[in-house]
């Protein structure tokens, strides 16, 4: 017996010493869950805890039960838990009458070994419940702020971090910036995107958010911090490029180069952190004809009609200014509609001669693919004479075509001008 009990009392302590410093757990919340474990076991056992008085001191790795019950005549005793006899009575103190309470110390560990697995499963479940919610709680309010954590495991669909807590963080491959390529114990830096709490709380980052372009230029720019610069919009294609508006309060600061800083000083970092993500750094302004104008820099527009309705924009431009405007594979036209939240169709500027002869590109519907067409279109193209005087080079990069495609558009376009000396070069 002396055994079982010296084994039981062990248990205990143990049992103590286990919870007793949790993490991200205040003090008054785990003497309320270890008091409420001892009377969910004893309740348990007894059918009741009402009569139970339990001071927990987590600090040393204890606690007090006291038990109260009333005395009764010794043939009058039903209930061991909530009665006590008059001759046990006596025995703590030779006053005691019928009715009176006695209070006295229980020790837990006579309740036996059973007793004491209960309030370990029990505490256990209690505390696993509370630092769910307490990770849930600090993360949900971390949600839009950078965090470095180091990597665990690599998956094929996703990244497993852990914080310097440990805690584990979740970096998505559809989060992560295309040419992203980390290694285990490498340390990573991206923003809160969310926290899903379905079984257990799962924090998910991201590398791609443009939340986290804004707090990247908020620890680069201390003018930003400081409130004397906004970022009023952010567009982004991750890993490949982004356009940010920027407004200052102060006309004495230059907003773009003071994000741009002495020689790109502010911004390469934050380059180098994207893996190299092309960052243009425009003047916002209310004026929205202007506005679209700067998006679409460093092309120069001649001339913008807009459908504030229909959220449209028509925007002419000299030859030369096309590409520019629309970039490589489309990205700057298409940054500078997200930037805007326009629509942005780019024409080119009619040539003086309005008695050329010229065919619209929908009248080759049929011999062209329509996706083609309407790609060409995307691209600013209207007539056959647009596209024909355009580099190839050009057109494979803005309408994303192999050199092979763009040759035989060229030809069928050509045939219709086979009498103009310009474009017999392309039946040749």
């Amino acid at each position: 017996m002396a055994r079982t009990k010296k084994e039981a009392t062990i248990s205990l302590i143990d049992t103590f010493q286990e919870f007793k410093e949790l993490k991200n757990i205040d003090r008054m919340t785990l003497v309320s869950v270890l008091e409420e474990s001892f009377r969910s076991v004893i309740s348990k056992m007894f059918g009741t805890d009402e009569n139970y008085t339990i001071i927990v001191n987590p600090d040393k790795g204890d606690c007090e039960i006291q038990r109260a019950r009333i005395v009764v005549e010794d043939n009058e005793l039903e209930d061991v838990n909530t009665q006590i006899s008059l001759s046990d009575a006596r025995q703590i103190a030779e006053d005691f009458e019928v009715g009176e309470e006695v209070s006295e110390p229980v020790d837990f560990s006579k309740f036996g070994r059973r007793a004491i697995l209960n309030l370990r499963q029990t505490l256990a479940s209690k505390i696993l419940e509370l630092e769910k919610d307490s990770l849930y709680n600090k993360y949900t309010e971390m949600i839009g702020m950078i965090v470095s954590a180091d990597v665990y495991q690599i998956w094929k669909k996703e990244i497993l971090l852990l914080d310097e807590d440990g805690n584990e963080l979740l970096l998505p491959r559809t989060e992560q910036i295309p040419s992203d390529f980390f290694r285990k114990g490498e340390s990573v830096r991206a923003v809160v995107e969310r926290v899903e709490n379905v079984n257990n709380p799962r924090i998910i980052l991201s590398r791609t958010s443009p939340v986290f372009l804004q707090r990247l230029f908020e620890q680069e720019v201390p003018e930003i911090s400081d409130g004397l610069i906004t970022i009023k919009k952010i567009a982004r294609i991750p890993g490949e490029r982004a356009k940010i508006a920027v407004e200052s309060y102060d006309d004495r600061i230059d907003p773009v180069g003071a994000c741009v800083g002495v020689k790109g000083s502010r911004i390469h970092g934050i380059v180098r952190e994207l893996r190299n993500e092309n960052i243009d750094v425009i003047n916002y302004t209310s004026n929205i004809e202007l506005f679209i104008k700067r998006a679409l820099s460093p092309a120069k527009v001649s001339e913008l009609k807009l459908d504030t309705e229909a959220r449209l924009a028509k925007v002419y431009l000299k030859q030369d200014q096309v590409s520019l405007a629309i970039g490589k594979s489309g990205l700057n036209i298409k940054l500078a509609s997200m930037l805007t939240e326009y629509t942005i169709d780019v024409y080119r500027e009619l040539e003086t001669d309005l008695t050329e002869e010229d065919i619209y590109l929908d009248d080759f519907r049929g011999d062209i693919e329509d996706w083609i067409i309407d790609s060409l279109h995307d691209a600013g193209f209207e007539t056959a004479k647009s596209v024909l005087r355009t580099d190839r080079m050009v057109l494979s990069e803005t309408v994303d075509l192999e050199e092979e495609q763009v040759d035989e558009i060229l030809v069928i376009l050509a045939q219709e001008f086979q009498d103009e000396e310009e474009f017999s070069k392309f039946l040749k």
